[in-house]
């Protein structure tokens, strides 16, 4: 017994230091090049334990009362999935930038055009804010991303993008709906009681399953800035800089809802599921776009750990006021 009990000692022990571990274990994705060949294979099994233990960790209850009031998730949806690679698009046709430089193009799709990541509500869980929010949020962009990510394809790089939208689509929902039955058959065999009770532990997993994905993903990075740091270093400040410019604006274009609310919206928009779209785009990439996916995990790991402490308080504080005056978060 006391050989069980230890691991689910560091588990939970883990899921407490929540976004702290979670941008160390990005860090430490970074020098384990060795171990990235071990964990490459299982990047899709990863990403469906993170979903499981997304639906796990959420009330459903709340889940499906977002979809119930959708004018917050759809007006997300459609600034994510349209307005801001549309603009992307608009603009780098604009400044010439799409045919002296394809790569900037493809980079530029892959980070504009994918829904959130899958982990989106592990972190916002991590966090401390609405974790049914993210989820909703992730479930319905998924969804409408086989319809929009082809049209931005097509603005971005052409009728050459290699994007099969019902195969896309019908995957997803697969996807979706295999984890949401997986958490579903947990809860009733468990029983909610001791899901709820479980939380750090629950926590502790996303901690454990986010450093595989980091590990597998950032394969060769490490190499790359070994041979060109200069190159290596100004990515991964671009990376930065385009999570935060995309955080930023849809902070500004939702600052009308909850804050905390609207921070889950902005970091949705800021971590993009860049992996989605280089599956469908047959797994391969020019060098310098594949780097950009590489560095790009790095503020998806280490933003939340470095805002979260911000959102929280900003949060608190709207919560209080929004109290006081009646204000329901989900439908405004």
């Amino acid at each position: 017994m006391q050989a069980l009990l230890l691991p689910l000692r560091l588990v939970a022990w883990l899921g407490r230091q929540g976004t702290r571990a979670v941008a160390v274990s990005a860090l430490l994705g970074l020098f384990l090049p060795q171990l990235s060949a071990l964990f490459r294979p299982i990047v899709e099994e990863a990403i469906f334990v993170l979903l499981v233990l997304a639906f796990l960790r959420v009330d459903p209850a709340a889940v499906i009362a977002h979809v119930r009031k959708p004018r917050l998730v759809g007006l997300a949806s459609l600034w994510m999935l349209v307005i801001v690679p549309g603009a992307t698009a608009l603009a780098l046709s604009a400044s010439g930038l799409i045919d002296d430089n394809p790569d900037l193009a493809l980079a530029a799709f892959i980070v504009t055009a994918a829904p959130p990541i899958m982990s989106a509500p592990a972190f916002i869980a991590l966090i401390g804010l609405d974790g049914a929010l993210s989820l909703a949020l992730v479930c319905v962009t998924m969804l409408l991303t086989p319809l929009t990510a082809p049209l931005i394809g097509g603005a971005l790089i052409g009728d050459t993008l290699p994007i099969d939208a019902p195969a896309l689509a019908l995957r997803l929902a697969l996807l979706l709906a295999a984890s949401a039955g997986c958490a579903w058959i947990i809860r009733r065999v468990f029983g909610t009681v001791r899901v709820v009770a479980a939380r750090q532990h629950i926590d502790g997993l996303n901690v454990l399953v986010l450093f595989v994905f980091a590990v597998a993903v950032m394969d060769g990075v490490a190499a790359q800035f070994a041979s060109n740091p200069v190159l290596t270093l100004g990515i991964g400040a671009l990376t930065f800089a385009v999570a935060c410019a995309q955080m930023g604006l849809t902070w500004l274009v939702f600052s009308a809802v909850r804050k905390d609310h609207a921070f889950v919206l902005a970091h949705a928009a800021g971590n993009r599921n860049m992996g989605l779209l280089v599956a469908a785009l047959g797994g391969s990439l020019p060098d310098l776009a594949w780097l950009y996916f590489g560095l790009g995990q790095l503020p998806i790991y280490l933003l939340p750990w470095i805002l979260g402490p911000l959102a929280r308080r900003a949060a608190a504080k709207a919560a209080m006021r929004d109290e006081s005056h009646g204000v329901d978060g989900i439908s405004r």
